[in-house]
C-alpha cells in the first residue's frame, strides 16, 4: 500500500487556528494523492508554535513509516524529517523538502535542531529533493544550503517566485511540481 505523510510548519502562536494541516497546498497534495491510491495522512502536529521534537516525534511515530511511505515536509516539518532521518536507520520512500527550516540558532527552538546530518541520508530512502525559491528568507536559503552541503545525493528543484511556499507567496493552492516529484 503507498502512503505519503505531510508534515506542516511552524506558525506563530499569534497566527494558530490548530488548522496547519489544512493550509496552503497540503489539502489540494492529499487528494491528488488520494486519487492515485495513496493512503495520505496530514497530522496537526503538537503545538507546532513552539515545536518540541519529542512530541513531534511521538505523534509522527503513530503512522507506519517503511519504504512505501513518501514523506513531505513543508519548513520546520521537512526540518524534523531531516533530524528523524539523520537520527534513525529506517528504509522509507521518497522524501520531498519543501522550503526545509534547520536554524541552530533559532532562539525559539534550538534544541528542535540539536543533531547531526546524516551525510548517506539518501541512501535510506527512494530519493530526498528539496524544493526551495530563491525568493524565500536567508535562514531557508542557508538550510538548504546545509544540507546539499552536508548530505550526499541531495537533488534540488529551485524556483525564483514562490517565496515559502505558502498561498500568500504562490496564489494557488495547486502545486502540481510537487506532485509530479512524488508521483515519478
Amino acid at each position: 500500500m503507498k502512503k505519503a505523510i505531510i508534515l506542516h510548519g511552524m506558525p506563530s502562536k499569534e497566527r494558530y487556528d490548530g488548522n496547519e494541516a489544512g493550509k496552503h497546498w497540503i489539502p489540494w497534495l492529499k487528494g491528488e494523492l488520494e486519487s492515485q491510491g495513496y493512503v495520505v495522512y496530514t497530522p496537526e502536529l503538537p503545538e507546532p508554535y513552539a515545536p518540541d521534537y519529542a512530541a513531534w516525534k511521538g505523534a509522527f511515530e503513530q503512522f507506519i513509516i517503511d519504504n512505501d511511505t513518501a514523506l513531505i515536509g513543508h519548513s520546520c516539518g521537512g526540518g524534523f524529517l531531516v533530524r528523524y532521518l539523520s537520527e534513525n536507520d529506517i528504509q522509507v520512500g521518497k522524501v520531498v523538502l519543501v522550503a526545509p527550516y534547520l536554524d541552530p540558532d533559532d532562539d525559539h527552538i534550538p534544541e528542535f535542531f540539536d543533531f547531526i546530518l546524516k551525510r548517506n541520508l539518501v541512501a535510506f530512502t527512494a530519493g530526498v529533493t528539496v524544493f526551495v525559491s530563491t525568493d524565500d528568507d536567508s535562514d531557508i536559503l542557508e538550510s538548504v544550503k546545509q544540507i546539499q552541503t552536508e548530505c550526499d545525493d541531495i537533488k534540488v528543484q529551485e524556483f525564483t517566485d514562490k517565496g515559502h511556499f505558502i498561498f500568500s507567496d504562490m496564489n494557488t493552492r495547486e502545486f502540481p511540481e510537487l506532485l509530479e516529484t512524488i508521483l515519478e
